[in-house]
């Protein structure tokens, strides 16, 4: 069996899952944010900790994986590519984006948000953009 395919899949399905709780975690965080029921806040505080800690974490730490065993496979010298260094850093900054949104799920967690609805459309577009960076260096691996 090809490792390299093993891994690039697993990798990929991993992203995805973890792509997609990146996108949704913020739009459930604008509803909570103009939620004015107790009731409601209750279910978007029990969606969004399941969705952290159930998808978006697991995926998280299997993109990583996954990616580290294909850039062993590949041999680490693919870190002197430019398009490598990028996507590196790019996957640093979606990282970092995803702690920023579990600290916003321990502040409604705690009753605690001091953010707006309109931040969090906003704050949305970012992993959306970090995308299609990562996918266009991957494709394209620009020198």
């Amino acid at each position: 069996m090809n490792l390299y395919l093993l891994f690039k899949s697993l990798h990929l399905i991993a992203v995805i899952s973890w792509m997609a709780g990146l996108l949704y975690l913020p739009r459930i965080f604008v509803y909570h944010a103009e939620a004015d029921h107790e009731a409601q806040k209750k279910v978007l505080k029990v969606m969004e900790r399941k969705l952290y800690n159930y998808i978006m974490m697991p995926a998280m730490l299997l993109s990583w994986l996954f990616g580290v065993l294909l850039i062993h496979n590949l041999n680490f010298s693919v870190f002197s590519e430019l398009w490598m260094q990028i996507k590196v850093f790019a996957v640093v900054i979606l990282t970092y984006y995803h702690f920023t949104l579990g600290k916003y799920l321990n502040d409604f967690s705690l009753d605690n948000n001091q953010k707006t609805s309109k931040f969090f459309r906003i704050y949305n577009e970012i992993p959306t953009l970090i995308l299609i960076v990562v996918i266009f260096v991957a494709i394209f691996k620009p020198l």
